[in-house]
């Protein structure tokens, strides 16, 4: 399974209610990576047919410039969630988050019904990107098999307030219950390639305890995280945009990569520290993420 290269960034991930209509229409001016439109946990049980109308008209006459634009529906087995599929899937979204993904059989089952909306419409069944949550110990167990199912699978994220109720958790903004879960998750997401999401933060007042949060999970392999207010958006993009330092060293680092592959030199020293393949991959993720092109060192 190869991973194919990102049209856009994925540091931040804001949430916005379907049933927000403000919120809706400015959601590319928040400064987040990706915006999410929430059909699901974020809307009330008599605001669910509404809200989705409402997405679908957003959809199609707002113009999300820049950012990536996912619709979390609610789970097919719900009564809401094959409306929504039927509703959303044909006005092709960059992707569609699927909540509460347990088993392969169950992915399985979502997918195909996306791809029979997408055949009566005419649509193909690569355009749109499918994002995984798991948000229960059974689908914490059975997260690689999940994550390797499909190609449409381009990333996967953990649903951490739903995982601590299903564990039954009873303080769970520590992280500490949930903790085996992410690297359980992070782990499956690498090996097949994709890309990966942490939970959100739920004390929106704390910005040093999320600064420490962010940190945490990029060390762990986080591609990034889901935001649930615009205030956050600038510490955790700060958090995974590299430092001015990282870029010197991650060009220093490809520059040297270069001049010593044209001499047939696989393994060579920069700055007194021994740099092969691995090393040379992170310097080039580095840059990735700054926005800078190996041709332009």
């Amino acid at each position: 399974m190869t991973k194919k290269k990102r049209t856009f960034k994925r540091r931040t991930m804001l949430y916005i209610p379907g049933n927000n209509p403000a919120m809706l229409q400015q959601g590319s001016v928040y400064g987040a990576d990706g915006i999410l439109l929430d059909l699901e946990d974020a809307v009330a049980l008599n605001q669910k047919d509404s809200a989705r109308i409402l997405v679908s008209h957003m959809l199609q006459y707002i113009s999300y410039e820049g950012c990536e634009v996912t619709v979390r529906v609610n789970h097919i087995d719900t009564p809401f969630g094959l409306e929504d599929l039927q509703q959303i899937v044909p006005l092709q979204p960059n992707a569609l988050r699927l909540p509460k993904v347990e088993t392969v059989e169950e992915i399985t089952r979502i997918i195909k019904v996306i791809e029979e909306i997408e055949d009566k419409h005419g649509l193909p069944h690569d355009k749109m990107k499918v994002h995984v949550m798991i948000e229960t110990a059974l689908g914490v167990q059975n997260v690689y098999e999940i994550a390797q199912y499909s190609d449409r699978i381009d990333a996967i994220s953990i649903g951490g307030q739903d995982l601590a109720a299903d564990m039954q958790l009873v303080k769970s903004t520590d992280g500490i219950g949930i903790d085996y879960a992410r690297k359980q998750i992070v782990m499956a997401a690498k090996a097949c390639k994709i890309d990966v999401f942490d939970t959100v933060y739920v004390d929106t007042e704390n910005e040093e305890g999320l600064r420490e949060e962010a940190e945490y999970i990029k060390k762990l392999g986080f591609t990034g995280k889901a935001i649930i207010n615009p205030r956050q958006i600038e510490i955790v993009n700060e958090v995974f945009t590299p430092t001015d330092l990282e870029i010197r060293k991650a060009a220093k680092i490809v520059k040297a990569f270069e001049r010593n592959k044209a001499e047939g030199i696989g393994v060579f020293a920069v700055d007194g520290k021994m740099v092969d393949a691995p090393v040379v991959q992170r310097a080039l993720r580095v840059l990735e993420m700054a926005d800078i092109e190996v041709s332009e060192l």
